[in-house]
């Protein structure tokens, strides 16, 4: 893949190493979406699960005011397809059985699908403007791209019910103290956040980073322990982990006191 932004006109996808940075790129609509958008996006998060050498992706808005302003109302409202991938909204909402950790670095406002976009990441990055919000109900729809779903995992109920049913706004410091989002920047600062949450991540070797996050799921698929427990090493990202060249680069490189070189094999 030498070239992922060829052929994409809704987004851009620059590769920094490791990490992936994709970009909505719709700022006159605040990078709202629309069914050609999720397409690309899709073939865009396709390629990156398909990528070896690539272990995290990041997705953002083109400018700082908005980082997903939902969905294409206007171009829903003349008549449109606007019929989802398989994998979802942004081709990311649906995609469930992802393992490499993908950051969202909200630069602005996430309404709708773009809280939903917020919500299917592993960690959120909020810039201080940021805005969440499922304002679904008051267009006379539902946030189905798994924003309602999601919400209630991430939230007590009362709080999930509170944002589901009224719709309202919250600021990124808010969402903060109800523990949706990972850290708040300075405005204008929401990607170089999340770059450095990436570099954290990056320190650990991939495979234990995707068991991690895939365990984490268990969990909550199945949070009876006596059921999960013993089952844990089953999972395929687990059982690859365990089977990889990185289990033992990581304790060689400990017992010789240098720096891991991790391979993801």
């Amino acid at each position: 893949m030498s070239d992922r932004n060829s052929g994409t006109q809704y987004c851009t996808a620059e590769p920094r190493g490791r990490v992936l940075v994709v970009t909505i790129q719709r700022p006159e609509l605040r990078n709202a979406l629309h069914r050609p958008a999720s397409l690309e996006l899709e073939q865009v998060f396709d390629r990156f699960e398909a990528d070896p050498e690539l272990w995290i992706a990041i997705i953002t808005g083109a400018g700082d005011q908005a980082f997903c302003a939902g969905n294409d109302l206007k171009y829903q409202a003349a008549g449109n397809d606007t019929t989802l991938p398989p994998t979802g909204f942004g081709g990311i909402t649906g995609r469930l059985n992802m393992t490499k950790p993908v950051i969202a670095a909200v630069n602005g406002v996430a309404m709708g699908g773009g809280f939903e976009i917020a919500l299917a990441c592993d960690l959120i990055v909020a810039a201080e403007n940021a805005v969440f919000a499922l304002p679904e109900p008051h267009v006379g729809l539902a946030a189905t791209a798994g924003g309602l779903l999601r919400l209630s995992q991430h939230l007590p109920l009362k709080q999930a019910m509170g944002l589901a049913l009224t719709g309202r706004r919250i600021p990124a410091r808010e969402a903060a103290a109800l523990g949706l989002v990972n850290e708040v920047v300075p405005q204008g600062q929401a990607l170089e956040g999340a770059l450095r949450w990436a570099d954290q991540v990056l320190a650990g070797a991939p495979l234990a980073v995707r068991a991690a996050k895939v365990l984490v799921h268990h969990g909550l698929a199945e949070p009876a322990l006596e059921r999960s427990y013993p089952v844990q090493k089953q999972l395929p990202a687990v059982a690859a982990l365990y089977a990889s060249q990185d289990k033992i680069e990581g304790p060689k490189a400990f017992a010789e006191k240098r720096k891991p070189v991790w391979t993801g094999r």
